[in-house]
This record gives structure tokens, C-alpha cells and sequence, in this order.
């Protein structure tokens, strides 16, 4: 797999989600990510940055395997 950028947005406390752009190569794939909420129910930035960075390693495979393609 190659190396996947990605671009996390702001929270939106509606959706419980943080837009993503993942960027490999050529191609860039956007996407909405749910985010990690603290016991109190506050938005956690770390936790999320880290969930991003799973989903990113399965775009990346995606993008190997062809199922994502550039536009």
C-alpha cells in the first residue's frame, strides 16, 4: 500500500461525524468518519485522529484493489 494523506474536518455535533479527504497518489476519496466521544459525550479529537487512521488503512486497500478509483 502506498502512503495515504488524509484532511479530517470539523465535528459536527448533528451527525456525530468529521469529514475526511483521504488522498493517495492521484486519487482522492472524501468521506464522513464517526467521531469518538468522551464519557461525558464531548468531541476527542485523539480518539477520532485514530479511528481516521484505521479507516484510512482500509481506503488504501480499497484503492489497491481498484475499488476506489480516481475520478
Amino acid at each position: 500500500m502506498a502512503d495515504i494523506k488524509h484532511k479530517i474536518g470539523a465535528f459536527n455535533p448533528e451527525t456525530g461525524t468529521v469529514p475526511v479527504t483521504f488522498t493517495e497518489g492521484n486519487i482522492k476519496h472524501s468521506r464522513s468518519v464517526n467521531a469518538v466521544l468522551k464519557a461525558g459525550g464531548s468531541y476527542d479529537r485523539l480518539a477520532t485522529k485514530a479511528r481516521v487512521d484505521d479507516v484510512a488503512r482500509g481506503v488504501s486497500a480499497k484503492i489497491a484493489a481498484g475499488v476506489i478509483k480516481p475520478d
